[in-house]
C-alpha cells in the first residue's frame, strides 16, 4: 500500500461493526469535486513539478481540525445543496437529460444538482464561476469586493446558486466541465458522499484564490508530481484523488483532458471489507493499489 493514503485509526473497529451487524450504514450525500486545470503559463497562480506543456492542477489540504478526511490534500468540493434542484437555472451546453444519462441519475433535476454543486463549490472553494453572460462567454474577474461578498453569502447559505446566478444575468457553463469518475464512501464511514469528480480548465482573466475555510493550504502542481510525492508518503491523499491524478497525469493540456471526460468510466467505485485467513481485507474494486490488510482481532490500527 501506498504510504500516503488517508487511513483513520478507527476504521477496523467501524469495518467489524457492521460486519457484526452492530452499525447500520448511512445514506451517503450527492456530492461533486471539480479537478481545476491550467496550462503552465496560463492564467492563476504558477505550478510545481509540471512537466513542459503538460497541465497542472489546484489542490487543497483540508484542516486537520476537519472531521472528515483532515490533513488530506483534495480538490474543490462538497455536497450538494438542497437548493441546487428546486428549481430550473439559466443553463448552457449539454441539455439537463444528457447529464442525467451521464451522471447515472434518475431526473433532470438530479443531474442539475450535482452539475450546480460542481460549479457553485468551485467558486466557493478556490473563486473561479464556471458561468457567463451568455452560453459563448464566461465572466472575467472575480475577485472583486461584490463578487466576494456574493462568495461569502453563498458559502453561509444566505443565498441559494440560483438566485445569485439570477441576480447577475448569468447562466451556468456546463459545457466547461467533463465528467470523469464517480466515488462512494465506504459503509463503515460515519459521513458518506457519492461523490462525481469533473475535470475542467481554468477560465482565461480568472483566478484561484485561498479562500476555503476548510483548507489551509492550496497549491498548483502537476498531477504526475503530486501521485509521486503521494507513493513517497509526502502527500496524504484518499484512493479517488490519487487515482485521478494518475488518470489526468498523461494529457498534455487542459483541453485535451477536458475531450477525453466524455471517455471515462462512471461506474461508482465502493470500498469492499471482508474477512480472508484471519484478516480484515479491505479494498476498493479495480483499485488493487488501496487493498489494506488489517488483523481481524485485537487493537485496531491505522495511520497513513
Amino acid at each position: 500500500m501506498s504510504q500516503g493514503q488517508w487511513y483513520p485509526p478507527e476504521w477496523p473497529d467501524r469495518i467489524r461493526a457492521l460486519a457484526a451487524g452492530e452499525l447500520t450504514a448511512v445514506t451517503p450525500r450527492r456530492a461533486a469535486t471539480v479537478m481545476l486545470l491550467r496550462d503552465p503559463g496560463g492564467p492563476g497562480a504558477g505550478g510545481t513539478g509540471g512537466a513542459p506543456g503538460g497541465p497542472v492542477v489546484h489542490m487543497l489540504r483540508r484542516r486537520t481540525s476537519m472531521a472528515f478526511a483532515g490533513g488530506a490534500y483534495a480538490y474543490p468540493g462538497g455536497g450538494v445543496d438542497p437548493r441546487d434542484d428546486d428549481r430550473l437555472i439559466g443553463w448552457a451546453g449539454p441539455p439537463l437529460e444528457h447529464w442525467a444519462a451521464r451522471l447515472g441519475v434518475a431526473t433532470v433535476t438530479e443531474a442539475q444538482a450535482v452539475v450546480c454543486a460542481a460549479v457553485r463549490e468551485t467558486f466557493e472553494e478556490a473563486g473561479v464561476l464556471l458561468a457567463g453572460p451568455t452560453a459563448g462567454t464566461v465572466v472575467g474577474d472575480t475577485t472583486g469586493d461584490d463578487w466576494e461578498a456574493d462568495r461569502e453569502a453563498l458559502v453561509a447559505r444566505e443565498l441559494s446558486f440560483a438566485e445569485f446566478l439570477d441576480r447577475r444575468g448569468l447562466v451556468l457553463r456546463s459545457d466547461l466541465l467533463g465528467a470523469w469518475a464517480r466515488w462512494i464512501t465506504p459503509e463503515f464511514e460515519p459521513r458518506r458522499y457519492d461523490t462525481w469528480f469533473f475535470v475542467a480548465a481554468l477560465p482565461e482573466g480568472q483566478r484561484t484564490r485561498d479562500v476555503s475555510t476548510e483548507a489551509d493550504r492550496t497549491v498548483w502542481i502537476a498531477p504526475a508530481d503530486a501521485a509521486r510525492r503521494y507513493d513517497r508518503g509526502e502527500l496524504l491523499m484518499m484512493p479517488p484523488t490519487v487515482t485521478t491524478l494518475r488518470a489526468l497525469a498523461p494529457y498534455r493540456t487542459a483541453a485535451e483532458a477536458l475531450g477525453a471526460a466524455d471517455g471515462q468510466d462512471l461506474t461508482p467505485v465502493l470500498a469492499q471489507a471482508r474477512l480472508e485467513g484471519g484478516e480484515l481485507v479491505l479494498s476498493w474494486p479495480g483499485h488493487d493499489e488501496f487493498t489494506k490488510h488489517v488483523p481481524a482481532a485485537g487493537p485496531a490500527g491505522g495511520g497513513a
